[in-house]
């Protein structure tokens, strides 16, 4: 993960599925040792994300709104998924869920980003 520097990196702890052939491997690993690994694992890619994110502080991006309300609203870039990846806060006034627009980035944390709309 140090050497790849992935951008967004999932991690899922095993559970045994109903008829999968799966169950039947001897071995598997125990509940414990799988927390701690997807402890260690979830925490290494937050530091990745982290100091990936703090690189676009102070860059103005394109971000479609997702949601609006109190001076502001949320929404996601162009390389993010909704409902599973960050989010991009954005303060600023006039948008509509659906409008894209252009965001200078102020902040950061190993999620998601926040800025304010710059006029187009």
């Amino acid at each position: 993960m140090q050497e790849a520097q992935l951008d967004r990196v999932g991690c899922f702890k095993y559970e045994p599925v109903s008829g999968a052939k799966a169950n039947e491997l001897e071995g598997a690993v125990p509940p414990e040792v799988q927390e701690e690994r997807w402890h260690r694992f979830m925490a290494l890619q937050q530091g990745i994300s982290a100091e990936r994110l703090a690189k676009k502080v102070g860059k103005t991006i394109d971000v479609i709104i997702d949601e609006t309300g109190n001076g502001g609203a949320t929404g996601r870039s162009s390389a993010d998924a909704p409902e599973i990846d960050g989010v991009v806060r954005v303060t600023g006034t006039g948008m509509n869920a659906g409008d894209i627009v252009k965001v200078k980035i102020t902040a950061s944390d190993e999620y998601d980003l926040e800025g304010t709309r710059v006029a187009a």
